[in-house]
């Protein structure tokens, strides 16, 4: 037996065509109902013919021409044997046919599996119809033809979306390096920077991958906003180590002084120094965290040394207080017995007495003074009310203002009235409606006149 022809089968397609998928299918004629290669190939062999000898002959055209010989068999079986090989090849074209028309599968695949397919079918040694085999594999020439505009068509749709995508990941890393360096909020930008080129890196690994010409210009302006960003980045946490290295050399001496205070018993001064040491350290700024809470404990544990010293001094003072409290609590109720005043002059002269005695019994404990002082001064402020109250009501510069303003408004009053007067004799009720409006207001600014020229004795 010869056999010089044997055409595959087209293989699945794998994983990776299956990715790249066009998502409409290009317009081809319908492919031929494809069935499975059967036992009976008769309508093939009636295409060819076998002698006794073995030898295969097929029409090609208006000639006929050998294709094998299967010897040691009957011309009919060797005859059914290159027929069969002819239906195996024409089941291949129309399993490729099919294929063709399927969006899971790649013009790339369809175009390697037609390329071997051209090759068994060039001069096949097969017997069947040769001008429909021939005419089933143009078809797909042309179908692959069509897929692979439809494809290039995608393709260049696809590009044009993913350049647009890199394009807005170059303008936000470009925005993100151009902020002034006083407003970039570093921790957050650098995170930022960071995701900007995984999403540069999750493209490029992406189906679609864009022509040197337009990633190259891209990936330029791309990579030079995260060099002038991680620059910027770097030129600022140095400025701020060196910055915070002084301001820790500055805490250190405010730490120092305070160690120092820390045993002082001239409490006044020393409590005020510390307040100053204090107000320096919120405006010194920040030494870095742990420097910062290091020193601060430091500094904290002298200011409590102090305070605490002082606290416990004051503790004695008050005790040693409570004495004069007792004797300031029983002059205080014969202050506030004066009230309400009603002999100024009897009231000026005990309270005169009571100052001097106020004085005299010296401090109370801290927790008392504010109570205390406030009783006293309220005292002290009702009688300098009564003594206002008795100087204005003899003032003659006021009295003789508060008559002048009666005069001015019983004069304003009387005029008024005239006009009143005049008003409804003419039946105007507008207008005598208006100056009874003007009368009222008068005469009540009139009323509080003649109170006030009352209290200054008018």
């Amino acid at each position: 037996m010869s056999d010089e022809t044997d055409a595959p089968r087209p293989t699945a397609p794998s994983p990776a065509a299956l990715a790249k998928l066009a998502p409409t299918r290009p317009a081809v004629t319908p492919a031929p109902e494809v069935h499975g290669v059967t036992d009976d190939h008769s309508a093939s062999a009636a295409f060819g013919r076998a002698d006794e000898e073995g030898r295969v002959f097929v029409r090609d055209g208006q000639e006929e021409r050998e294709v094998g010989s299967y010897p040691g068999v009957s011309p009919e079986e060797a005859l059914q044997y290159f027929a069969r090989k002819y239906d195996e090849l024409f089941a291949s074209a129309g399993l490729l046919r099919q294929r063709l028309d399927s969006p899971e599968v790649t013009a790339k695949e369809v175009a390697d599996g037609l390329k071997s397919l051209h090759e068994h079918a060039a001069e096949p040694n097969v017997v069947g119809d040769l001008p429909a085999l021939a005419a089933l594999i143009a078809e797909v020439d042309a179908g692959l033809a069509e897929k692979r505009r439809h494809e290039a068509t995608e393709r260049a749709a696809a590009k044009k979306v993913a350049a647009a995508e890199r394009e807005v990941i170059v303008a936000e890393a470009e925005k993100i390096a151009a902020q002034p360096v006083e407003k970039v909020q570093w921790k957050q930008s650098t995170a930022r920077m960071r995701a900007l080129l995984d999403e540069w890196k999750a493209h490029q690994r992406g189906k679609v991958r864009l022509d040197k010409d337009v990633e190259a210009p891209l990936w330029q302006r791309f990579s030079k906003a995260r060099n002038g960003f991680d620059k910027a980045r770097r030129a600022h946490f140095a400025k701020l180590e060196q910055s915070r290295g002084e301001i820790k050399a500055q805490k250190e001496d405010l730490v120092a002084e305070a160690e120092r205070m820390s045993s002082s018993t001239d409490w006044n001064a020393t409590a005020g120094a510390y307040k100053r040491l204090m107000d320096q350290w919120r405006r010194a700024g920040r030494a870095g965290r742990a420097d910062d809470d290091r020193l601060w404990e430091r500094f904290r544990t002298a200011q409590d040394a102090f305070f605490n010293a002082k606290d416990a001094e004051a503790a004695k003072e008050d005790e040693s207080f409570r004495g004069n409290l007792e004797v300031k609590e029983g002059i205080l109720a014969e202050a506030e017995a004066l009230l309400p005043v009603k002999d100024l002059a009897k009231a000026k002269g005990a309270l005169r007495d009571i100052q001097e005695r106020w004085e005299a019994a010296g401090k109370v404990p801290r927790g008392d003074i504010d109570r205390m002082e406030k009783g006293m001064r309220r005292v002290e402020q009702t009688v300098r009310d009564a003594e206002d109250k008795k100087w204005a009501s003899v003032n003659p510069e006021k009295s003789a203002r508060a008559a002048s303003m009666v005069t001015q408004l019983e004069s304003k009053v009387t005029d008024l009235e005239a006009d009143l007067a005049k008003a409804e004799a003419k039946g105007d009720t507008s207008r005598a409606a208006k100056v009874r409006e003007q009368i009222d207001a008068q005469q009540m600014w009139l009323d509080q006149a003649r109170k006030g020229l009352d209290e200054f004795g008018g």
